[in-house]
């Protein structure tokens, strides 16, 4: 289990990341750690459906073991309810359909938490290394 703050960051962008990677919608961190929560962090992601929810809780969990050697201490729902977790203790991811995020309000349940765009951070990243990049080539 990741137990520093710089394990916990990259447990928490790997998931976000692979979340992502795998075509889930409106991905937010919820910064749970000032509030009496099950979790420091939740990550909630759209999933389009049933196959959608299966492939993204798996992929999580296969390439957060193979990258940084973790188990989940518990993956609970299922496809066919519309909603999955995938829990690490210090962030629980939960993918859902639309209609179960818009059923359940996590995001107006936990509204005083401070609330990160994933997609806008990761994308913004992507435009920083494709830039790198390019400006390395430009210089060889």
């Amino acid at each position: 289990m990741a137990t520093t703050k710089s394990a916990n960051e990259k447990l928490i962008k790997l998931c976000e990341e692979i979340a992502y990677d795998r075509k889930a919608e409106n991905i937010i961190r919820i910064n749970l750690t000032e509030m009496a929560a099950v979790s420091d962090y939740f990550i909630l992601c759209t999933a389009t459906s049933e196959p959608h929810i299966r492939a993204i809780s798996e992929r999580i969990q296969r390439d957060v073991l193979e990258k940084l050697k973790i188990k989940p201490l518990h993956v609970d729902g299922s496809p066919e309810s519309h909603w999955s977790i995938v829990d690490y203790g210090v962030v629980m991811i939960h993918i859902m359909t639309e209609d179960a995020r818009s059923n359940y309000q996590l995001e107006d349940l936990w509204s005083d938490a401070p609330m990160t765009d994933a997609v806008k951070r990761i994308e913004a990243a992507l435009k920083r290394r494709a830039a790198a990049a390019k400006k390395k080539a430009g210089e060889n």
